[in-house]
C-alpha cells in the first residue's frame, strides 16, 4: 500500500546550516527507506529518514542517511552516481503527467538529472543520454556527518519547472495538488561488489521505476506540527 504524506509550509530557515534545517523539519512526517521486496533487510543494510515541506511552489527535503563508509567517485554533475558510490534519489511525477523526473544527489553535493516520457525497460547508454536534462533544475546541500557515520541531504526544487504546460494548462497553487513521490538510495561501501539499495517505496522487486508504486504527496498549507 503506498504512502501518503501531507507536505506542510515551512518557516524561514537558513538553508545552509545544518542545525537550522533539522530544526525546521522536526515537526515534518518522518518517511523511512526499506526494503519492502525483502522478507527482511539485509544485513549491511543502513536506515534512512527523509521529510519534507514546502515554500513559495518550492518542495523541500531532508534526508538523514545513516552509512558507515561515506563515498563517491563522481567528479561531474551527471556522471553515472549509482555506478560511483553513493546517492539520494528523489523521484517526482506532476498530477495528470506521464512524464517524470529522477534527481540525484551524491556525498559531494553533485547532481544528477533524468526525466523520462515513461519508466523505462532498461537504464543502457542510450536511455541515459537521452534522459540527462542539462540545465540546473534544483539546489542542494549535503554534510557529511562529523563522525563519520552517515551524511545528510538538503534540495530545494521548483515545482512548477517540472510541469509540462502544454498538457497541464497554466500552473496550479502546490496548495491544491497531489504528486507522485518517491525517496530512494544506493548505500555503497568499499570492498563491496555491489551497493545496498532501498527506497520509501513499498516495491514488490527492487525496481525505483515503477510510479503505480509510489507514494502521494498531499501539499497542504497547515503548517507543520511543532
Amino acid at each position: 500500500m503506498s504512502l501518503t504524506i501531507d507536505c506542510r509550509p515551512l518557516p524561514h530557515f537558513a538553508s545552509k546550516d545544518l542545525a537550522s534545517v533539522r530544526a525546521v523539519f522536526s515537526g515534518a512526517t518522518p518517511i523511512p527507506l526499506g526494503q519492502a521486496w525483502l522478507p527482511a533487510p539485509e544485513p549491511d543494510f543502513a536506515p534512512g529518514i527523509v521529510r519534507t515541506g514546502w515554500r513559495e511552489n518550492s518542495l523541500i527535503v531532508f534526508a538523514d542517511l545513516s552509512d558507515t563508509d561515506v563515498f563517491t567517485l563522481a567528479k561531474r554533475h551527471n556522471d553515472r552516481f549509482w555506478e560511483l558510490g553513493d546517492t539520494f534519489e528523489i523521484f517526482l511525477q506532476p498530477p495528470g503527467q506521464d512524464a517524470y523526473v529522477e534527481l540525484h544527489v551524491a556525498p559531494n553535493n553533485l547532481r544528477l538529472q533524468l526525466r523520462f516520457d515513461k519508466p523505462p525497460a532498461a537504464r543502457d547508454a542510450d536511455r541515459f543520454t537521452s534522459a540527462l536534462i542539462h540545465d540546473q533544475v534544483f539546489e542542494s546541500q549535503t554534510w557529511v556527518k562529523p563522525d563519520k557515520q552517515g551524511w545528510c541531504v538538503f534540495a530545494e526544487l521548483p515545482l512548477m519547472a517540472l510541469i509540462e504546460r502544454q498538457a497541464l494548462g497554466p500552473p496550479t497553487v502546490l496548495s491544491s495538488s497531489t504528486w507522485r513521490f518517491s525517496f530512494s538510495r544506493y548505500d555503497a561501501t568499499h570492498g563491496r561488489e555491489t551497493a545496498v539499495i532501498s527506497s520509501s517505496s513499498p516495491h514488490t522487486k527492487p525496481a525505483f521505476h515503477r510510479p503505480d508504486e509510489w507514494g502521494h504527496l498531499r501539499f497542504s498549507l497547515r503548517p507543520q506540527r511543532p
